[in-house]
């Protein structure tokens, strides 16, 4: 099954006061300077997945550059499943933080609904140093991994994250309501069980996609590091559920002095290695590091189209320049193989010429873009 964004629009998103731009399902090259507006048209394509975006920006942040305080933005796309075409909408709500969603012109619940009816990944920049920071970008990562393989993963990590909350509020007030924090917790246990073996599931297809070798690529070996995935491993729903409340009920007055919840998927980490070189990704070279990113990348598209059958649309803002020559025509060969669509940008136009006729070339010139 093959997907795309056929028609993209904006309206008062960040350099673009509008923009339409009509595609035909092939990869999608976006080149021109720096500050050009390139990786602007990436951001508002990963808005229609939930989330905040690749940027991970505030609502109030991303209208049009020199607009006025509460001024509302928009992204609109036509998308094409497999013939068939569905409409959404997402943007602020003016003159708030709150996002609001449509689908075939019907306004969505929530953001998690989005999910349900496409899968987006993206690499940026900002991601080159994901081996070498703390967890947080790296646990982030991972639930987008996830995401494309459990629409509601979004969602239960939100209500995790209220319930932690509260509860964390509660300690550190001196508030030990038993009945109130075993409310809090048996929420954070329900969400949290199903958080951590999604993310153990998703870890074990990439490594089974990973093991079958994409190109020149490295094999990327991933783990999930964490006290309550490696307590729940191998328990069924109820006992996970049974033992995470247990755990935490054993930790208030801990979580108390601490100021907040020491343990649980909130604290989880993926680990990940060079599988050729048995080596920790951080100890590789910047270019290895690269390379094995989107091996994950490449390989998570793979799963996702054996399962869903359709792979993710991929966002790629800058990657074929930190790839040699060799990975950068393994890369192009893999996208036009995945038949859904990708998104490319770059300075150098030159670099993607061996996609040639099997992509559509843009230029994009302080936010005016043309076809190239």
């Amino acid at each position: 099954m093959s997907v795309a964004v056929h028609r993209l629009t904006l309206s008062d998103f960040r350099c673009y006061a509008f923009l339409r731009m009509e595609t035909d399902g092939r990869p999608v090259v976006l080149t021109g300077a720096n500050g050009a507006g390139k990786t602007n048209i990436l951001e508002a394509l990963s808005f229609l997945a939930p989330g905040r975006g690749l940027r991970r920006a505030k609502l109030s942040d991303i209208a049009r550059h020199g607009s006025a305080d509460g001024t509302p933005w928009a992204v609109a796309a036509q998308v094409r499943q497999n013939g068939d075409e569905l409409d959404i909408g997402t943007g602020r709500e003016a003159g708030s933080e709150r996002r609001l969603v449509r689908i075939d012109g019907r306004a969505a619940r929530s953001q998690a609904m989005l999910g349900q009816v496409l899968s987006v990944l993206w690499l940026t920049p900002a991601m080159d140093r994901l081996f070498l920071e703390g967890a947080t970008g790296r646990r982030r990562f991972l639930d987008r991994l996830v995401l494309a393989f459990d629409p509601e993963h979004a969602a239960r990590a939100s209500a995790y994250e209220r319930a932690m909350r509260d509860r964390s509020r509660l300690l550190r007030e001196g508030r030990f309501d038993p009945s109130w924090l075993a409310v809090l917790e048996d929420t954070m246990a329900r969400h949290g069980a199903a958080m951590a073996r999604a993310r153990l599931d998703t870890v074990e297809r990439l490594n089974a996609a990973c093991r079958q070798g994409i190109g020149p690529f490295p094999a990327a070996v991933l783990a999930v590091a964490g006290g309550t995935e490696q307590a729940l491993a191998g328990l069924d729903e109820d006992a996970a559920v049974a033992r995470l409340q247990t755990l935490l009920a054993g930790a208030r007055r801990r979580d108390a002095e601490a100021g907040a919840a020491l343990e649980g998927p909130h604290r989880s980490d993926l680990l990940v290695r060079h599988g050729h070189k048995d080596l920790p990704a951080e100890h590789c070279s910047t270019g290895e590091q690269k390379a094995v990113l989107v091996a994950i990348i490449l390989g998570q598209a793979r799963v996702r189209a054996a399962l869903r059958g359709a792979a993710p649309i991929l966002l790629l803002d800058e990657v074929a320049a930190h790839l040699d020559q060799t990975r950068r025509a393994a890369l192009f060969d893999e996208l036009s193989a995945l038949k859904a669509q990708s998104w490319l940008t770059g300075t150098d136009q030159g670099l993607f010429a061996e996609l040639a006729e099997r992509a559509q070339f843009f230029r994009v010139d302080d936010a005016v873009v043309q076809a190239a």
